[in-house]
Protein backbone atom coordinates (compact mmCIF):
# COMPACT_ATOMS: atom_id res chain seq x y z
CA UNK A 1 0.00 0.00 0.00
CA UNK A 2 1.41 2.83 -1.14
CA UNK A 3 1.25 5.87 1.63
CA UNK A 4 1.87 9.86 0.94
CA UNK A 5 2.90 12.16 4.24
CA UNK A 6 2.03 15.95 4.01
CA UNK A 7 4.75 16.88 6.69
CA UNK A 8 6.29 20.17 8.23
CA UNK A 9 2.85 21.57 8.02
CA UNK A 10 2.55 24.94 10.40
CA UNK A 11 -1.25 25.40 10.69
CA UNK A 12 -3.32 22.99 9.88
CA UNK A 13 -7.13 23.50 9.51
CA UNK A 14 -8.95 20.01 9.91
CA UNK A 15 -12.73 20.98 10.56
CA UNK A 16 -12.36 18.25 13.44
CA UNK A 17 -11.04 17.77 16.64
CA UNK A 18 -8.52 20.88 17.24
CA UNK A 19 -8.30 24.00 17.75
CA UNK A 20 -11.46 27.13 17.52
CA UNK A 21 -14.22 26.50 15.19
CA UNK A 22 -11.51 25.66 12.31
CA UNK A 23 -9.64 22.48 14.14
CA UNK A 24 -6.77 23.91 14.12
CA UNK A 25 -3.10 21.48 14.63
CA UNK A 26 0.00 23.29 14.75
CA UNK A 27 3.00 21.84 13.05
CA UNK A 28 1.31 19.07 12.38
CA UNK A 29 1.33 16.27 9.64
CA UNK A 30 -1.22 14.04 7.49
CA UNK A 31 -0.74 10.49 5.86
CA UNK A 32 -3.13 9.57 3.04
CA UNK A 33 -3.42 6.02 1.71
CA UNK A 34 -5.42 4.93 -1.47
CA UNK A 35 -6.90 8.31 -1.65
CA UNK A 36 -8.17 9.13 2.05
CA UNK A 37 -6.62 10.74 5.00
CA UNK A 38 -5.44 7.69 7.55
CA UNK A 39 -3.70 9.46 9.93
CA UNK A 40 -3.44 13.24 11.53
CA UNK A 41 -1.31 14.35 14.11
CA UNK A 42 1.95 15.93 15.15
CA UNK A 43 4.62 16.45 12.70
CA UNK A 44 7.11 14.76 15.02
CA UNK A 45 5.00 11.47 15.34
CA UNK A 46 4.16 11.24 11.89
CA UNK A 47 4.27 7.24 10.45
CA UNK A 48 6.68 6.84 7.83
CA UNK A 49 5.22 7.02 4.31
CA UNK A 50 6.67 5.89 0.52
CA UNK A 51 6.62 9.70 -0.42
CA UNK A 52 6.54 12.66 1.57
CA UNK A 53 5.55 16.61 0.77
CA UNK A 54 7.44 18.94 3.15
CA UNK A 55 4.69 21.73 3.45
CA UNK A 56 7.67 24.00 4.28
CA UNK A 57 5.78 25.60 7.35
CA UNK A 58 2.59 26.72 5.42
CA UNK A 59 -1.10 26.28 6.34
CA UNK A 60 -2.91 23.31 4.95
CA UNK A 61 -6.25 23.06 4.65
CA UNK A 62 -9.34 21.11 3.31
CA UNK A 63 -10.17 21.59 -0.71
CA UNK A 64 -12.95 24.06 -0.87
CA UNK A 65 -16.53 22.60 -1.84
CA UNK A 66 -18.67 24.78 -4.41
CA UNK A 67 -21.80 23.61 -3.54
CA UNK A 68 -23.33 25.69 -6.73
CA UNK A 69 -22.06 26.07 -10.04
CA UNK A 70 -23.74 26.79 -13.63
CA UNK A 71 -21.05 25.13 -15.81
CA UNK A 72 -22.58 23.58 -19.00
CA UNK A 73 -23.23 26.95 -21.07
CA UNK A 74 -22.56 28.28 -24.20
CA UNK A 75 -21.66 31.98 -24.93
CA UNK A 76 -20.49 35.36 -23.49
CA UNK A 77 -22.29 38.23 -21.48
CA UNK A 78 -19.68 40.18 -21.05
CA UNK A 79 -22.12 43.23 -22.98
CA UNK A 80 -24.61 42.42 -20.55
CA UNK A 81 -21.85 42.82 -17.60
CA UNK A 82 -20.83 45.77 -18.85
CA UNK A 83 -24.34 47.31 -18.94
CA UNK A 84 -24.80 46.87 -15.73
CA UNK A 85 -21.91 48.50 -14.64
CA UNK A 86 -22.92 51.75 -16.19
CA UNK A 87 -26.32 51.84 -14.15
CA UNK A 88 -28.69 48.82 -15.60
CA UNK A 89 -30.14 46.53 -13.23
CA UNK A 90 -29.83 42.96 -13.23
CA UNK A 91 -33.55 40.68 -13.79
CA UNK A 92 -32.42 37.25 -14.90
CA UNK A 93 -33.65 37.79 -18.48
CA UNK A 94 -29.97 37.44 -20.12
CA UNK A 95 -30.61 33.44 -19.01
CA UNK A 96 -32.55 33.30 -22.21
CA UNK A 97 -29.49 34.03 -24.01
CA UNK A 98 -27.30 31.52 -22.67
CA UNK A 99 -29.87 29.20 -23.91
CA UNK A 100 -30.14 29.82 -27.28
CA UNK A 101 -25.89 29.47 -27.16
CA UNK A 102 -26.72 26.26 -25.41
CA UNK A 103 -28.79 25.10 -27.61
CA UNK A 104 -26.98 25.61 -30.90
CA UNK A 105 -23.11 24.43 -29.39
CA UNK A 106 -22.11 21.15 -29.93
CA UNK A 107 -21.50 18.11 -27.25
CA UNK A 108 -17.68 18.90 -27.77
CA UNK A 109 -17.89 22.91 -27.12
CA UNK A 110 -20.13 22.11 -24.37
CA UNK A 111 -17.80 19.85 -22.45
CA UNK A 112 -14.66 22.39 -23.65
CA UNK A 113 -16.75 24.72 -21.24
CA UNK A 114 -16.94 22.41 -18.32
CA UNK A 115 -13.54 21.06 -18.75
CA UNK A 116 -12.20 24.86 -18.86
CA UNK A 117 -14.08 26.38 -15.91
CA UNK A 118 -13.17 22.91 -14.18
CA UNK A 119 -9.70 23.13 -14.19
CA UNK A 120 -9.77 26.85 -13.55
CA UNK A 121 -11.32 25.80 -10.02
CA UNK A 122 -9.06 23.12 -8.97
CA UNK A 123 -6.11 25.47 -9.31
CA UNK A 124 -8.27 27.62 -7.12
CA UNK A 125 -8.05 24.74 -4.36
CA UNK A 126 -11.77 23.94 -5.86
CA UNK A 127 -11.49 19.96 -5.46
CA UNK A 128 -14.83 19.04 -5.05
CA UNK A 129 -17.79 20.78 -7.30
CA UNK A 130 -22.09 21.10 -7.61
CA UNK A 131 -22.78 21.14 -11.53
CA UNK A 132 -26.41 22.32 -12.57
CA UNK A 133 -28.16 22.06 -16.23
CA UNK A 134 -30.60 24.93 -17.46
CA UNK A 135 -29.48 26.45 -19.81
CA UNK A 136 -30.83 23.78 -22.01
CA UNK A 137 -34.68 24.32 -21.16
CA UNK A 138 -35.36 21.52 -23.70
CA UNK A 139 -35.66 17.47 -22.92
CA UNK A 140 -32.88 16.83 -25.26
CA UNK A 141 -30.35 19.56 -23.95
CA UNK A 142 -31.30 19.35 -20.33
CA UNK A 143 -30.63 15.50 -20.59
CA UNK A 144 -27.30 15.89 -22.58
CA UNK A 145 -26.24 19.30 -20.07
CA UNK A 146 -26.46 16.52 -17.42
CA UNK A 147 -24.37 13.95 -19.15
CA UNK A 148 -21.89 16.32 -19.80
CA UNK A 149 -21.46 17.59 -16.02
CA UNK A 150 -21.78 13.54 -14.60
CA UNK A 151 -18.23 13.58 -16.96
CA UNK A 152 -16.55 15.81 -14.35
CA UNK A 153 -18.91 15.45 -10.88
CA UNK A 154 -20.88 13.54 -8.89
CA UNK A 155 -23.18 16.60 -7.54
CA UNK A 156 -24.94 17.22 -10.93
CA UNK A 157 -28.23 19.06 -10.41
CA UNK A 158 -31.19 19.30 -12.83
CA UNK A 159 -32.22 22.85 -13.15
CA UNK A 160 -35.20 22.67 -16.06
CA UNK A 161 -37.02 25.55 -13.77
CA UNK A 162 -34.28 27.64 -14.43
CA UNK A 163 -36.33 30.06 -16.36
CA UNK A 164 -39.77 29.62 -19.07
CA UNK A 165 -38.34 29.40 -22.12
CA UNK A 166 -39.21 31.87 -24.64
CA UNK A 167 -41.13 29.26 -27.04
CA UNK A 168 -43.10 28.71 -23.20
CA UNK A 169 -43.52 32.41 -22.40
CA UNK A 170 -47.32 32.51 -22.86
CA UNK A 171 -47.69 28.82 -21.63
CA UNK A 172 -45.85 28.39 -18.18
CA UNK A 173 -47.85 25.88 -17.20
CA UNK A 174 -47.40 23.72 -19.80
CA UNK A 175 -43.66 24.44 -19.51
CA UNK A 176 -44.08 23.12 -15.88
CA UNK A 177 -45.73 20.34 -16.73
CA UNK A 178 -42.78 18.98 -19.52
CA UNK A 179 -40.36 20.21 -16.32
CA UNK A 180 -42.23 17.34 -14.39
CA UNK A 181 -43.05 15.00 -17.19
CA UNK A 182 -40.88 13.76 -19.99
CA UNK A 183 -37.75 16.72 -19.04
CA UNK A 184 -37.87 15.01 -15.13
CA UNK A 185 -37.46 11.73 -17.00
CA UNK A 186 -34.66 12.19 -19.33
CA UNK A 187 -32.44 13.93 -16.89
CA UNK A 188 -33.22 12.03 -13.61
CA UNK A 189 -30.96 9.18 -14.55
CA UNK A 190 -27.92 11.99 -14.60
CA UNK A 191 -28.51 14.05 -11.85
CA UNK A 192 -28.69 13.96 -8.03
CA UNK A 193 -30.46 16.56 -6.87
CA UNK A 194 -33.32 18.77 -8.23
CA UNK A 195 -33.60 22.85 -8.24
CA UNK A 196 -35.64 25.73 -9.09
CA UNK A 197 -35.26 29.45 -9.10
CA UNK A 198 -38.03 30.49 -7.48
CA UNK A 199 -37.97 34.06 -8.36
CA UNK A 200 -40.17 36.45 -10.27
CA UNK A 201 -39.72 36.35 -13.49
CA UNK A 202 -39.13 33.08 -13.47
CA UNK A 203 -41.15 30.42 -11.16
CA UNK A 204 -43.90 31.23 -8.39
CA UNK A 205 -43.92 29.23 -4.95
CA UNK A 206 -46.54 26.74 -6.61
CA UNK A 207 -44.80 26.06 -9.64
CA UNK A 208 -41.59 25.54 -7.37
CA UNK A 209 -43.32 22.99 -4.67
CA UNK A 210 -45.10 20.74 -7.88
CA UNK A 211 -41.62 20.97 -9.66
CA UNK A 212 -39.65 19.97 -6.62
CA UNK A 213 -41.90 17.35 -5.28
CA UNK A 214 -41.82 15.18 -8.57
CA UNK A 215 -38.04 14.78 -7.98
CA UNK A 216 -38.38 14.12 -4.75
CA UNK A 217 -40.79 11.39 -5.83
CA UNK A 218 -38.15 9.94 -8.14
CA UNK A 219 -35.76 10.41 -5.74
CA UNK A 220 -33.72 13.46 -5.70
CA UNK A 221 -32.79 15.80 -3.69
CA UNK A 222 -33.75 19.01 -3.25
CA UNK A 223 -31.70 22.77 -3.47
CA UNK A 224 -33.71 25.81 -4.81
CA UNK A 225 -32.77 29.14 -6.21
CA UNK A 226 -34.14 31.34 -3.03
CA UNK A 227 -35.03 35.44 -2.39
CA UNK A 228 -32.18 36.62 -4.21
CA UNK A 229 -34.12 39.17 -6.84
CA UNK A 230 -36.47 40.33 -3.60
CA UNK A 231 -38.19 38.64 -0.88
CA UNK A 232 -40.31 36.12 -1.12
CA UNK A 233 -41.70 32.16 -0.38
CA UNK A 234 -38.47 30.51 -1.89
CA UNK A 235 -36.62 30.09 1.91
CA UNK A 236 -39.99 28.63 3.74
CA UNK A 237 -40.54 26.88 0.70
CA UNK A 238 -36.69 24.74 0.69
CA UNK A 239 -37.73 24.50 4.52
CA UNK A 240 -40.72 22.80 4.32
CA UNK A 241 -39.61 20.21 1.75
CA UNK A 242 -36.03 19.45 3.72
CA UNK A 243 -34.06 20.99 0.87
CA UNK A 244 -30.47 20.74 1.13
CA UNK A 245 -29.83 23.89 0.44
CA UNK A 246 -31.55 27.48 -0.13
CA UNK A 247 -29.30 29.57 -2.19
CA UNK A 248 -28.86 33.57 -2.45
CA UNK A 249 -30.61 34.18 0.79
CA UNK A 250 -30.19 37.61 -0.14
CA UNK A 251 -33.84 39.09 1.27
CA UNK A 252 -34.46 37.25 4.24
CA UNK A 253 -37.69 38.24 6.45
CA UNK A 254 -37.16 37.19 10.33
CA UNK A 255 -39.36 34.50 9.31
CA UNK A 256 -36.89 33.04 7.06
CA UNK A 257 -34.26 33.55 9.43
CA UNK A 258 -36.13 31.58 12.18
CA UNK A 259 -36.85 28.41 9.88
CA UNK A 260 -33.51 27.70 8.53
CA UNK A 261 -32.38 28.28 12.27
CA UNK A 262 -34.44 25.79 13.61
CA UNK A 263 -33.14 23.13 10.54
CA UNK A 264 -29.88 22.96 12.10
CA UNK A 265 -28.40 19.78 13.90
CA UNK A 266 -24.76 19.70 14.85
CA UNK A 267 -24.51 16.28 13.75
CA UNK A 268 -24.33 13.93 10.59
CA UNK A 269 -27.14 11.57 10.98
CA UNK A 270 -28.39 8.05 9.23
CA UNK A 271 -26.38 7.03 6.06
CA UNK A 272 -24.53 10.35 6.46
CA UNK A 273 -26.92 12.52 5.93
CA UNK A 274 -26.88 15.87 7.30
CA UNK A 275 -30.42 16.93 7.78
CA UNK A 276 -30.13 21.00 7.95
CA UNK A 277 -31.19 23.02 5.53
CA UNK A 278 -28.06 24.85 4.87
CA UNK A 279 -28.16 28.64 3.90
CA UNK A 280 -25.79 29.06 1.06
CA UNK A 281 -24.36 32.50 0.33
CA UNK A 282 -23.21 33.47 -3.27
CA UNK A 283 -20.99 36.62 -3.12
CA UNK A 284 -19.80 36.71 -6.51
CA UNK A 285 -23.57 37.26 -8.05
CA UNK A 286 -24.06 40.57 -5.52
CA UNK A 287 -20.61 41.64 -6.75
CA UNK A 288 -21.26 40.99 -10.53
CA UNK A 289 -24.55 42.65 -10.30
CA UNK A 290 -23.85 45.32 -7.79
CA UNK A 291 -26.96 44.28 -5.42
CA UNK A 292 -26.98 44.26 -1.78
CA UNK A 293 -24.69 41.46 -0.34
CA UNK A 294 -26.83 38.83 2.21
CA UNK A 295 -26.70 39.37 6.17
CA UNK A 296 -24.19 36.86 7.39
CA UNK A 297 -23.63 37.99 10.19
CA UNK A 298 -27.55 37.76 11.12
CA UNK A 299 -27.49 33.89 9.75
CA UNK A 300 -24.91 33.06 11.74
CA UNK A 301 -25.73 34.65 14.66
CA UNK A 302 -29.08 33.18 14.15
CA UNK A 303 -27.37 29.61 14.66
CA UNK A 304 -28.40 29.15 10.84
CA UNK A 305 -25.39 26.87 8.93
CA UNK A 306 -23.96 28.61 6.20
CA UNK A 307 -21.97 27.51 3.14
CA UNK A 308 -20.33 29.94 0.22
CA UNK A 309 -20.13 29.11 -3.54
CA UNK A 310 -19.32 30.84 -6.51
CA UNK A 311 -22.39 30.79 -8.47
CA UNK A 312 -20.11 30.25 -11.74
CA UNK A 313 -22.19 31.32 -14.47
CA UNK A 314 -21.94 33.29 -17.53
CA UNK A 315 -24.06 36.05 -16.82
CA UNK A 316 -24.28 37.17 -13.08
CA UNK A 317 -21.37 35.32 -11.51
CA UNK A 318 -18.76 34.77 -13.87
CA UNK A 319 -15.92 33.30 -11.23
CA UNK A 320 -14.81 30.15 -10.37
CA UNK A 321 -12.59 31.68 -7.43
CA UNK A 322 -13.42 29.98 -3.85
CA UNK A 323 -10.71 32.34 -2.50
CA UNK A 324 -12.28 35.19 -4.08
CA UNK A 325 -15.76 34.80 -2.61
CA UNK A 326 -13.95 34.13 0.70
CA UNK A 327 -12.52 37.68 0.75
CA UNK A 328 -15.94 38.67 -0.33
CA UNK A 329 -17.74 37.16 2.73
CA UNK A 330 -14.99 38.68 5.08
CA UNK A 331 -14.93 42.48 3.58
CA UNK A 332 -18.68 42.77 2.56
CA UNK A 333 -21.00 40.01 4.37
CA UNK A 334 -19.37 40.54 8.08
CA UNK A 335 -17.61 36.96 8.21
CA UNK A 336 -14.93 36.17 10.36
CA UNK A 337 -12.21 35.00 8.46
CA UNK A 338 -12.77 31.67 10.14
CA UNK A 339 -16.49 31.63 9.35
CA UNK A 340 -15.69 32.28 5.67
CA UNK A 341 -13.19 29.35 5.59
CA UNK A 342 -15.44 26.92 7.14
CA UNK A 343 -18.06 28.46 4.78
CA UNK A 344 -16.10 26.94 1.87
CA UNK A 345 -15.51 23.73 3.07
CA UNK A 346 -17.30 22.31 5.53
CA UNK A 347 -20.17 24.16 4.67
CA UNK A 348 -20.09 23.21 1.03
CA UNK A 349 -20.15 20.24 2.37
CA UNK A 350 -22.88 20.43 4.26
CA UNK A 351 -25.06 21.70 1.70
CA UNK A 352 -24.12 18.61 -0.63
CA UNK A 353 -24.98 16.11 2.57
CA UNK A 354 -21.58 14.83 1.92
CA UNK A 355 -19.55 14.10 5.06
CA UNK A 356 -16.50 12.98 3.07
CA UNK A 357 -15.50 16.06 1.68
CA UNK A 358 -14.53 19.29 3.45
CA UNK A 359 -12.40 18.35 6.58
CA UNK A 360 -9.38 16.63 6.73
CA UNK A 361 -9.67 13.64 9.83
CA UNK A 362 -9.16 9.68 9.41
CA UNK A 363 -11.71 8.44 6.41
CA UNK A 364 -11.96 11.42 5.05
CA UNK A 365 -11.42 12.24 1.36
CA UNK A 366 -7.93 13.25 0.63
CA UNK A 367 -8.56 16.77 -0.61
CA UNK A 368 -6.37 19.23 0.46
CA UNK A 369 -4.79 22.31 -0.40
CA UNK A 370 -1.41 23.81 0.71
CA UNK A 371 -1.24 28.13 0.53
CA UNK A 372 1.76 30.01 -0.48
CA UNK A 373 1.11 31.69 2.91
CA UNK A 374 1.46 30.65 6.93
CA UNK A 375 -1.92 30.98 7.83
CA UNK A 376 -5.71 30.53 6.36
CA UNK A 377 -6.30 33.91 7.27
CA UNK A 378 -4.21 35.24 4.38
CA UNK A 379 -6.93 34.26 2.00
CA UNK A 380 -9.07 37.11 3.10
CA UNK A 381 -5.99 38.85 3.99
CA UNK A 382 -4.67 38.94 0.88
CA UNK A 383 -7.60 39.12 -1.74
CA UNK A 384 -7.00 38.69 -5.72
CA UNK A 385 -3.69 37.29 -4.97
CA UNK A 386 -2.65 33.44 -5.96
CA UNK A 387 -2.24 31.54 -2.55
CA UNK A 388 -3.00 28.03 -3.69
CA UNK A 389 0.96 26.41 -4.13
CA UNK A 390 -0.25 22.84 -4.21
CA UNK A 391 -3.37 20.58 -4.71
CA UNK A 392 -4.18 17.18 -3.38
CA UNK A 393 -7.32 15.51 -4.42
CA UNK A 394 -8.40 11.87 -4.16
CA UNK A 395 -4.89 11.44 -2.59
CA UNK A 396 -2.86 12.43 -6.14
CA UNK A 397 -1.00 16.12 -6.29
CA UNK A 398 -2.60 17.70 -9.04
Amino acid sequence: MSALLVDNIGELVTNGVGEGPLGIRRSAAVLIEEGRVAWVGPAAYAPAADRRIDAGGAAVLPGFVDSHAHLVFAGDRAAEFAARMAGEPYTGGGIRTTVGATRAATDDELRATVRRLRGEALRQGTTTIEIKSGYGLSVADEARSLRIAAEFTEDTTFLGAHVVPAEYADRPDDYVGLVCGPMLAAAAPHAKWIDVFCERGAFDVDHARAILACGQAVGLGVRLHANQLGPGPGVQLGVELGAASVDHCTHLSDADVDALASTRIDCMCHEGQHTSTVATLLPGAEFSTRSPYPDARRLLDAGVTVALATDCNPGSSYTSSMPFCIALAVREMRMTPAEAVWAATAGGARALRRDDVGVLTPGARADLLVLDAPSYLHLAYRPGVPLIHQVIRNGVPQ
